[in-house]
């Protein structure tokens, strides 16, 4: 046992033992990937939560008529970014549902993701074992989140940046440059963080100061880098959306929607919750998983590292890991200086953090495990059988700690699979023409788009609030919605139903219950919401009245009322 344990923290590994870690790693990348997998496929309408924001539009690409002049679906394809776009079109024009290439790009990318954490960990610290460890935690930090499950921009951010940071560090120009682009091609705001790490990849600690390279190549490099950069950010900096300016902070202020259990609540009076651990604001949002806290002491062995004499197989390139902080420290706060242009501050700190605990925590578990071994050699003889069974139950716990961790998570892997259940309702919907509409304010609405290919004039899912033009028609439209769904007055019906030329109605009784109303997402459009509450107060509205005459579908508690009946 003491010999694989010398095996798996030696520095002079044998290729064999490069090649079955790297096997492994991968291994578990599928493995996990898998997992959710099964969730994807395991109904058959199931989609991710985000995608029904991010990817429904995208069927427009098999059938352009799809969606004609949708508010929701003209403005989610308006801002994607162009390289996320093109992936998916590419795949259309081969006959790919997008749909169904959201359920499988999440393992593809997983397993890109654990090479190249390999790779950047034999940078740092050249132990296949090590590098094991950094590309299982990385997959453990992919899937306790649903980034990487959504298949929207972001989903592509780990791959991509873990390829950099590899490219950076062996200062291989060609792909690193290839790096950056696809960056801003599928999640632009990241090229600025890897501006901020080439920037800082002259700076030098010597002699107790800082001071600068002297290498010439190195300020080459860097400044290639950077050009290209800037030239990949330059359209955005041009760019104007056609559904206007971003929401000010002191904009944002005013509305519910930014505050508390607002749909995209950002705002809070805990200043700890604010800026340590909320999920828009915070510097560190969802700490999982929770064996990432073993990263935090990388620097008391480094400072203690007479202790742990494999710290003097570290490279040069550990700075990386002091680097990614700073960067994404310095981006965060500018992020608040400048809130919703750079877009939402966590997105900066959130994963880029991980990463570095994740390697921390792998080049922690391997100094510990060599400096027990040194340690076991240096004791008497009379002892080492048990000495040698200790190191191996060190070993063991510190390793099946963090494989067998995602099995204490309930929702591992952690996907946010959205299933459908009215199957008959989809069914009935996606035999209506491809301009159908349908209004109304049940939770069930946000998958319609998704499983019907079928129009919804608003949704909670849809309502993002971050540019003023659409935010400002989205909240006209809903609190029309609101104001019609619930008016005594059937002219105003009418006119609510021609405007918006809606088809149909998608209600419950218990919609028109004042209780569940008080409570529902409507509630952070206050105006709408509380005539809507006064007329439940009055009498019965027109649409409840409406429900015996007008339905033309219903499946469990869900009614499907003709518009044009409802106000007739």
């Amino acid at each position: 046992m003491s010999n694989l344990l010398e095996q798996i923290t030696s520095a002079k590994p044998a290729r064999s033992h490069t090649i079955f870690w790297v096997c492994l790693s991968l291994t578990i990348a599928v493995l996990y990937g898998l997992l959710a997998l099964q969730q994807a496929f395991g109904s058959e309408y199931v989609v991710q939560d985000d995608a029904r924001q991010h990817i429904f539009w995208m069927r427009r690409f098999l059938d352009p008529a799809l969606f004609p002049n949708n508010l929701i679906a003209d403005y989610f394809q308006s801002v994607a970014p162009a390289g996320y776009t093109g992936f998916y079109w590419v795949f259309a024009q081969l006959g790919v549902d997008p749909m169904w290439l959201a359920k499988i790009l999440p393992i593809a990318l997983g397993i890109i993701a654990a090479a190249y954490g390999f790779a950047v960990s034999m940078q740092l610290l050249p132990i296949p074992f090590t590098a094991f460890l950094s590309s299982l935690m990385i997959q453990q930090v992919l899937w306790t989140h649903d980034d990487i499950a959504s298949a929207t921009p972001r989903a592509f951010m780990p791959a991509i940046f873990l390829a950099f940071l590899h490219y950076l560090l062996r200062r291989q120009i060609w792909p690193c440059l290839i790096t950056i682009v696809l960056e801003g091609l599928f999640y632009p705001q990241y090229v600025f963080v890897f501006a901020g790490l080439i920037l800082l990849q002259p700076v030098r600690w010597q002699n107790g100061r800082l001071g600068l390279s002297a290498d010439r190549k190195e300020y080459r490099f860097c400044a290639v880098a950077l050009a290209v950069a800037v030239l990949v950010m330059l359209p955005y900096a041009l760019f104007h959306s056609s559904y206007g300016p971003t929401i000010t902070a002191a904009e944002a202020r005013t509305l519910p929607e930014f505050n508390h259990r607002g749909r995209s609540q950002f705002f809070n009076d805990d200043p700890l919750a604010f800026w340590l651990y909320g999920e828009r604001s915070g510097l560190f949002p969802n700490f999982r998983p929770g064996t990432l806290a073993i990263g935090f002491l990388l620097p008391v062995l480094l400072a203690f590292h007479r202790y742990f004499p494999l710290t003097q197989h570290l490279t040069k390139h550990l700075r990386i890991l002091l680097h990614i902080p700073i960067v994404a420290l310095g981006l965060f706060f500018i992020a608040h200086a400048v809130l919703f242009k750079l877009h939402l501050p966590s997105r900066y700190t959130a994963y880029t953090l991980r990463y570095v605990l994740a390697f921390a925590t792998a080049i922690s578990v391997s100094l510990m495990l060599n400096a027990s071994l040194q340690w076991m050699r240096q004791t008497s003889q009379g002892r080492s059988d048990w000495q040698r069974g200790l190191v191996w139950g060190v070993a063991s716990v510190f390793t099946l700690a963090l494989l067998i961790y995602p099995s204490t998570i309930p929702d591992f892997p952690k996907t946010n699979y959205q299933v459908g259940k009215a199957t008959g309702l989809y069914e009935f919907l996606s035999e209506q023409p491809n301009d159908t509409v349908v209004a109304g304010i049940l939770k069930e609405i946000n998958d319609l788009p998704s499983f019907t290919n079928r129009s919804v004039l608003v949704g909670r899912e849809f309502a993002i609030p971050y540019h003023l033009g659409y935010a400002n028609q989205f909240r006209q439209q809903i609190s029309d919605l609101v104001r019609a769904q619930y008016s005594l007055d059937r002219a105003e019906l009418a006119n609510f139903t021609q405007t918006y030329s809606i088809d149909f109605w998608l209600v419950n009784r218990q919609i028109f219950n004042a209780d569940n109303l008080a409570d529902n997402w409507v509630k952070q459009y206050p105006d709408a919401h509380q005539t809507a509450l006064q007329n439940l107060e009055q009498g019965r509205p027109v649409l409840r009245r409406s429900i015996q005459r007008c339905t033309v579908f219903e499946e469990r508690s869900l009614l499907l009322l003709d518009a044009q009946c409802t106000i007739q």
